[in-house]
């Protein structure tokens, strides 16, 4: 009984483990976004470890991986049930952080390829910490798979696999695309709302200086405000989120222009995604003139996409001598439609058709 009890959980949380750090290995950039956020001023206000997330983000990810591939060999099962044990401490903490406080909205456990609340998350990493505790007090039951020599070669072998996984999908794209944007998608269509969807409930929160401390109140309170309060600002929270389509945020403008009904209409369309222009490769950018050239000559109406602010898209088409019309959009929507900065993206009528990393630009079927 008690050999089984241990071998069930050691299943379970191997099992789940290596799950869960492949699909995030598969995109470590998208699990370095969740990091800046949880290092972000409104949570934890730790800007000095930003520069740094997305090395973090592939150090956790390979050790969720080759900790998981111990587990079930059962190799090293002390050290490995204690890394285990100290890890899923460190998620459960940070998700009941994210739901006690409605700070992160996704903690980014399994990706974009399943999307959990927070509470949802939290709830997941009790479970694991149960596992793992009796994994913990039944460590005498866990008997290694085979000799040593070879349980050393396998987790060895799965260090290194992660690792070149990391450095192909870092250097190109995700072998798996879990995102709204991925080939095959039309985004007119993801961008809908379906008549009979589910409204949101937003209630009005008014923010008034009371004795020079920002306070907020809700409409009822108003009646009630303290005597010299001052209005500041007002803003809508919501109460219950109702439907909202997978693409939600794909807006792109240009000189405070809608564009996105034009962009979307094209039969032939290039987009040169670059959510930061300050931080994009620049053996990238200095491409995008010969593609734009390329793709002009068989059709194609081309333009780049990008978070920057108008000083920015100056310097850069002054730098670069961009022949093209740059259009802003949401930051955080162009790093998901593509993970490289800059990326290339072929639609037609709305329809993605081909995603590229500029290092793969030679690939693009124009």
């Amino acid at each position: 009984m008690k050999t089984f009890t241990t071998q069930f959980p050691r299943l379970f949380v191997g099992i789940l483990f290596i799950i869960s750090g492949l699909i995030k290995l598969n995109d470590p950039l998208g699990f370095s976004y969740k990091l800046d956020e949880y290092f972000s001023e409104p949570v934890f206000n730790m800007p000095f470890f930003v520069p740094y997330t997305l090395a973090i983000a592939l150090f956790l990810v390979i050790v969720e991986v080759v900790l998981g591939v111990m587990l079930l060999l059962g190799y090293k099962s002390k050290w490995t049930i204690w890394s285990l044990l100290l890890l899923v401490i460190l998620f459960t903490f940070l998700t009941f952080y994210s739901a006690y406080f409605d700070v992160v909205k996704d903690c980014g456990c399994f990706g974009d390829a399943l999307h959990l609340t927070p509470w949802q998350s939290f709830s997941k990493d009790l479970i694991l910490l149960f596992f793992i505790l009796i994994l913990f007090y039944n460590q005498k039951y866990i008997k290694p798979l085979f000799a040593d020599k070879i349980q050393t070669i396998l987790v060895l072998t799965s260090l290194v696999l992660c690792s070149f996984m990391g450095y192909w999908v870092l250097n190109h794209l995700p072998l798996k695309d879990f995102r709204p944007y991925k080939v095959g998608t039309n985004i007119r269509k993801s961008m809908e709302i379906p008549d009979n969807a589910p409204k949101s409930q937003v209630e009005m929160i008014f923010i008034y200086k009371v004795k020079g401390i920002d306070k907020e109140f809700t409409e009822k309170e108003l009646m009630t405000l303290p005597e010299g309060a001052e209005f500041v600002d007002r803003k809508d929270k919501i109460i219950v989120q109702g439907y909202l389509p997978p693409i939600h945020d794909f807006k792109l403008e240009l000189d405070g222009e809608d564009q996105t009904d034009m962009i979307l209409s094209k039969e032939k369309m290039l987009l040169i995604v670059a959510y930061d222009l300050e931080k994009a490769n620049v053996s990238g950018l200095q491409k995008t003139n010969e593609l734009y050239k390329n793709a002009s000559a068989k059709g194609y109406y081309v333009v780049l996409l990008t978070g920057s602010s108008t000083d920015v898209i100056a310097d850069a088409k002054k730098k670069y001598n961009f022949a093209f019309d740059c259009l802003f959009c949401d930051a955080t929507a162009l790093k998901t439609v593509e993970r490289a900065n800059p990326s290339f993206v072929l639609l037609n009528y709305g329809t993605v058709t081909q995603k590229v990393h500029y290092n793969d630009s030679a690939d693009l079927k124009l």
